[in-house]
Parts: C-alpha cells; structure tokens; sequence
C-alpha cells in the first residue's frame, strides 16, 4: 500500500505505544524513544512506525515526504480540561486576586463564574464561535490537536445550549477535535441563590435530559466545592447524569478538602479535576479505582496557590493527566505548554512524566485512549514536530512556543508556527 504521508529523518520519535490503559507510577516515566525514525501515514491514521529508510518502499507517486531534519516527535498534545466558549473577560478582578480575596468571595459578589454567565447570556452565537476560534487557533500553534470544552455559563437551558451549539460547529469547523462536556452545576444563578434544591432540580429534570436528547454533551461534570455544590449535591447531579448515559467528570477539592475525590472514586468518574486540596484518602481511592487525577498547574499559578501535589499522586499509583483549564478566570491562558513546565516546576514531575500526562493519560481522562495520545498503527495521525533535541529541552526552555509543524490526521495544519489550515 502506498502512503499519503511520510515523515522521515525524526531525531527522536516518542511513541507512546501499547498504553490500552492510564499509565501509573513508574509507567509514566517509561517512554518509547525511536532515533532516525519515521512515520508513515495513509486516510488520516498511523500506518507504520520505524526506523531508517525502511519507509522507501512504502513511497508511491503521489505520497507527501516530509523531513523533520532530526527534530522532536510526539503524539498531538490533549488538552482535557478547558472552558472554551464564553463571552468577556474578568481582568476587572485581577487587582483583587493579586491582593488576596479568596475566590469564592468574588464569587459570592456577583463577580467570577456569574459574571461571566451575564456575558455569555448576552453574546451571540457569531461573537461567541469568533471568540472560541481564536483560542483554538492558539491551542493549535502550540501542538493541541484535541480538546475537552465545558459549557457552565448560562446556567439556564436556552444559553448552555447555546454554548454546547457553538462548540460543535467549531468541532466540525477546526482541526481540533473537540470533547463536549455539560456543566451547568458550574455556580449556583444569582435568584436561586439560598436555594439550591430549586436550581438542582431544573438541572436534574430538565437541562440534563434536554442536553442529552439534544445528543450535545457526552460527559456531565459538576464543581463540588464548599460554597458552590456540596458532596450530597454532587453525588446526586452526578448519579442521575449517570443513569441519563452521561459519563463523570468532577471539579474535586480544588479549595477546600470536602470529600470530592472520594466521590469520584465512588461514582466511578473518568477523571477528578483539580485535586489542590485533595486528602490523602481521597487520592488512595482514586489510585484503587484508576480514576485519573486531572491537574490545572496554570490555575494555580495564576491564582498563587499551592499546586496540586502531583509527585505523591504518582507514588501513590494514581494516573495523572495534565490540563490548561483554559477560561476567563482562574487561567485565562491557553498556553497547555507552559502548563507542561508548571508540571515539571511546581508539581515535580519529570519531563516523561509530563509528556505522559498531555498525550496518552489526557487520551484516557476524555475516554480516546484508543483513537489518540499515542502514535502506534491504527491512531489517528495527529503529530507534533518541536524544534527541540529532545523531551527534556520542551521542559527545561519554558515561556516559548517550541512547535516547528502540526498535522492532524496526516493534514499539514501549522507550519513554522503558523496555522495553515
């Protein structure tokens, strides 16, 4: 068979092969690394990976040859945590998180999630596509090929859905894939406010069954947190968004530690997110489950806390994923390299371990382990080309864009940094 694409001459080739599940512990520091390797491509998936110049004989008249001149490859980065369609901005609040106030004090003035809930509710479809393109167009520079987007602000049916609508028309639109996730227990709406059983209940009998009718959402997610949802709350929304054929993601003790960890273990989520205040229980019993420990590093960057403690989720065997949580907020940075040194920095990761955490673990945490995350025969051939020697370089030469060329299922879509699509 003749191939649509080869690319020859990669100095260092990281495969991620044979990963059917999450890696753990020490997996994570175990990569693949092929030396004069190359890969061959034919309709948009892997068809061989090897070395030399063995790919000779797969040339025909038509292939692509494209020489990577001994650089860096890897799977496409995933970025399995983001809240990518909103209308405005919060850089209003910025002076206010540099001089202390708590979150959650933001939040209850009317400020943070809500504020942009009035934004989102008063932006169109067009202003709210045009604004999400943008962003997509910079997570694809950066060598994202997939990404997770939540919606969770309307808080009411007519505007999730309408964040929901205009993510997949971006899905068919971008080269990014896009996960849709369903989120409106993201704040409890200003006039239900004191009362969250009313609020909760629209949710569970309305929005939730209406979404996934409407088939916009394939995971449900819920922000459990002192404040916002409680664990009697979240296990509720999540269990009845369970027997609706959602999948489970949580926003767990990112603040405070209320048990939110436990219940994703409970419930069987597919990732816990956040985890900053995680108890050690908590993570034990992810870690016996596999749920993925989904870590923000960027947020809690951006908002001078503590990371979350990645190394000892490791050691403890829990798989860990890592994530921009991309939103107008708490990290309004859709920058998931940066995020990749955080991981190293801040949560001290290793290099390996990190680059596990953005392909094949992210592959896992939106439930694509076996179409991404690695580049092995059958995957999708989504590809990125860093202009680095090597996986330790990507981590240790942090604040810049290493991206040389991204293709997504074997389409040149960034070439020399630019978007070419």
């Amino acid at each position: 068979m003749k191939m649509d694409l080869i690319i020859k001459n990669i100095g260092k080739l990281v495969t991620m092969s044979g990963s059917f599940f999450p890696r753990v512990g020490k997996q994570m520091n175990e990569l693949e690394i092929l030396e004069n390797a190359y890969i061959a491509v034919v309709e948009g998936k892997i068809f061989q990976v090897g070395v030399g110049e063995n790919y000779k004989e797969l040339v025909g008249e038509n292939t692509v040859i494209d020489d990577a001149h001994g650089l860096l490859v890897t799977p496409g980065l995933i970025d399995s945590h983001t809240h990518l369609v909103h209308g405005g901005s919060r850089e209003n609040e910025f002076s206010k998180k540099i001089n202390g106030v708590p979150y959650i004090e933001i939040l209850q003035e009317g400020g943070g999630i809500l504020s942009t809930v009035n934004s989102t509710k008063n932006a169109t479809q067009e202003e709210l596509y045009n604004k999400a393109k943008k962003s997509l167009d910079r997570m694809l520079e950066l060598g994202v090929t997939t990404a997770e987007e939540k919606s969770g602000y309307g808080l009411e049916l007519e505007t999730e859905t309408k964040q929901l609508e205009v993510a997949h028309k971006l899905d068919r639109n971008h080269p990014i894939d896009l996960v849709h996730t369903f989120l409106g227990a993201h704040a409890i709406p200003k006039e239900y406010k004191g009362n969250n059983e009313a609020y909760i209940k629209i949710l569970v009998e309305e929005m939730m069954p209406k979404i996934k009718e409407l088939g916009l959402a394939e995971f449900c997610d819920v922000f459990c947190e002192e404040g916002v949802f409680s664990v009697e709350e979240s296990d509720y929304i999540l269990s009845k968004a369970k027997e609706l054929g959602y999948k489970l993601k949580i926003h767990a003790d990112e603040i405070v530690p209320i048990g939110g960890a436990e219940l994703a273990a409970k419930l069987g989520c597919i990732s816990a997110d956040h985890l900053m205040a995680a108890s050690e229980q908590g993570l034990k019993d992810m870690a016996d489950k596999g749920i993925i420990a989904n870590i923000l590093p960027g947020t809690s960057f951006n908002l001078n806390k503590k990371s979350a403690d990645g190394r000892k989720m490791i050691d403890l065997n829990v798989p860990v994923s890592l994530s921009s949580d991309y939103n107008p907020g708490s990290c309004p940075s859709e920058n998931l390299q940066f995020v990749m040194q955080l991981g190293c920095l801040n949560l001290k990761m290793t290099p390996n371990e990190v680059l596990t955490a953005v392909t094949i673990n992210a592959a896992h945490a939106i439930d694509r382990g076996s179409e991404i995350g690695s580049l092995e025969v059958g995957k999708k051939a989504d590809i990125a080309i860093f202009d680095a020697p090597n996986v330790e370089y990507l981590m240790y030469h942090f604040g810049i864009n290493h991206i040389d060329r991204v293709y997504k299922e074997g389409r040149l879509v960034v070439n020399n940094k630019q978007v070419v699509y």
